[in-house]
Order: C-alpha cells, then structure tokens, then sequence
C-alpha cells in the first residue's frame, strides 16, 4: 500500500476556471526519492500542496498512509508529511532560530533537554550556531532556507516534501543537505523533491515524475532513472 496516493485528482482555483491539474495518479512510497520536474506553470507546487491538505482537489482523492486525506486535521497530516515551501519567509515564524528548530518538538510535549539536544544538531549540521538568538526573518535567504528546512527535519516526519530546497544554497551547503536527505531516507523516510537543479535531482532521484500542463508527461517508475526536464 502506497503511503500517499493519488487518484484521478484535479485542481482548478476558484474563478480561473482553467485547470491547473487533470486527473493526476500518483503512488508514493516511504522507501524512495521522488523528483516532481517540469517547467514553471506546470503544476508542481500545486500539486504538493494538495498533498498535505492546504488546497482541496476539484476532483479525485488522496490517501494518505491508507485512509482519505480529507479526514485528516492538518496537524495530524504535518506530524505525517513534512513541507518545506519554496519561500522560507511563509514559514518561519518564531522569535529566534533556536525557537524555530524546536517549536514543534516543545508543541508535542518533548523533555526540555530532548529539544535542547535537537537544537543543538541542527544549528551544528547547517551552521547556524552564530544566529541562534536570531530574529529569522534577518537573515539571508539561503540562511532562512537551512534554517526551515532544519526545523522541518527536526519533528523527523514520515515523509518529507521540499519545495525547491537547494534555492539559495551554495555547492558545500548543498552537499550537506543531499548526505543528510540520503542518510534519513535510508532509515524508512520517502520524499518528494520539487526543483530545477539539475545536478541535485541527478544525484538525489531515484524516481522522476514530469508534469507539464497539469499532467503527468512521464514517469521513470520506482527505483528508475530518467532524463531531467527543465
């Protein structure tokens, strides 16, 4: 059984008319890493969105871990799924960077030093010790990036979604994140990889799913490979 699946979804905003999908079908398992590519326009972010419940398909329906999305709260499907968003500004929220990384673990009732000690981690691993105290939305882009991606990682999700994770980082800070995402998907963790780096989608994907227009245009399969379309 897939961990998330889709089924005939489609999606078109309120009054556009126009959609933006058509009768996607997606089956996404917790043992590998699945790149979404295609050009801008085509769909992807709309599509992830719809995944974790933030949009509600026109038609269709997602299941997630077996039963109907729709009969999940979104805090039961964000302890489940994990989001980066493409704008790190939309979601940091919090007083200082350390309140960042932790504020979901201290929301689930965590031991102080438990959160303490994954604070701790994440600012080592992406190097962000110096801002601890602070205020998020000072810092630079590619900072506020780590810093959301590690207060993502940090609740350790069953499934992870980044939204152009690598926007903002240099080639060494990139590399830290591809060995950290590899290293966790090697423990039982899927995710979905949305972006047009061509070289991280390269080294990351071990499935590639091309939307264009709203549809699926092709799909490598599981454990595939197949050429990376901007």
């Amino acid at each position: 059984m897939a961990f998330l699946e889709l089924t005939r979804v489609s999606f078109s905003y309120p009054k556009r008319g126009r959609r933006v999908l058509t009768e996607i079908d997606l089956a996404l398992d917790r043992d590998e890493i699945t790149a979404i590519v295609g050009p801008n326009g085509g769909g992807k972010t709309t599509l992830t969105k719809l995944m974790i419940g933030v949009l509600q398909p026109s038609g269709g329906q997602i299941r997630l871990d077996g039963r109907p999305l729709a009969g999940y709260s979104l805090g039961e499907i964000g302890r489940r799924v994990g989001y980066v968003f493409q704008n790190p500004d939309v979601q940091l929220f919090c007083g200082t960077v350390a309140e960042e990384i932790g504020f979901g673990l201290t929301n689930r009732g965590y031991k102080p030093e438990m959160v303490e000690e994954r604070i701790q981690f994440y600012l080592d691993y992406f190097e962000l010790g110096v801002y601890r105290n602070v205020f998020p939305l000072h810092l630079s882009r590619g900072e506020k990036q780590r810093l959301a991606i590690a207060a993502v990682l940090a609740n350790e999700p069953l499934f992870l979604i980044l939204d152009e994770p690598t926007a903002g980082l240099d080639a060494y800070r990139k590399k830290l994140l591809a060995d950290y995402l590899q290293k966790i998907a090697r423990l039982g963790r899927g995710m979905i990889l949305v972006s047009h780096d061509e070289p991280f989608v390269g080294r990351m994907a071990e499935r590639v799913v091309a939307l264009k227009d709203g549809r699926i245009q092709s799909d490598s399969g599981r454990k595939g490979n197949a050429a990376y379309e901007a």
